[in-house]
């Protein structure tokens, strides 16, 4: 089994490192791909290393993608080969779970209509915009889609993710 992360500079410490532990902590070998190889930092300092490059990324790979939040989706969304392997692993059942801003990086990949989802609030209009319904909860699942809204929800978003992959 495989997990991807899709990141960049400025990514929400927690909504990275909580995600990313608990998949190791599963044995589950976790691939970081970034704009480049190298250190990331997120807001509040702390850095991981990106193993892969978006355009390195093959999304068959990969059995689970992780979207965290922070300002990390702003530059996340403005790269087509980033986009390209979120659309794929939504679009061929891949589980999908996308924390507080993560699902910018959905809605630019176009694979929120007709969903049911949450996110951080200041972006839930984006949501709505891009034809998901938006639910105000800890964790929403639809299908293999998981989504959560804010760092307090990990709990719950790593257990619904977990759960997922296990099915």
């Amino acid at each position: 089994m495989r997990a991807l992360i899709l990141a960049a500079d400025n990514f929400e410490d927690s909504e990275l490192l909580v995600p990313y532990y608990r998949l190791l902590e599963e044995g589950i070998a976790t691939d970081i791909a970034a704009p480049a190889k190298g250190a990331i930092t997120g807001v509040h300092g702390y850095k991981v290393e990106a193993t892969k490059t978006f355009a390195e990324v093959k999304p068959g790979d990969y059995d689970i993608l992780i979207l965290p939040g922070g300002r990390c989706p702003e530059t996340v969304r403005l790269n087509d080969k980033a986009l390209a392997a979120a659309k794929k692993m939504v679009e061929s059942g891949h589980v999908v779970a996308s924390i507080c801003h993560g699902c910018q990086v959905l809605i630019s990949a176009g694979v929120l209509a007709g969903k049911k989802a949450t996110c951080w609030k200041g972006v839930r209009d984006d949501l709505k915009q891009a034809g998901a319904t938006y639910v105000d909860e800890e964790v929403v699942v639809d299908g293999k889609l998981i989504t959560s809204r804010w760092p307090a929800d990990l709990p719950a978003f790593c257990r619904e993710f977990m759960k997922a992959l296990k099915t």
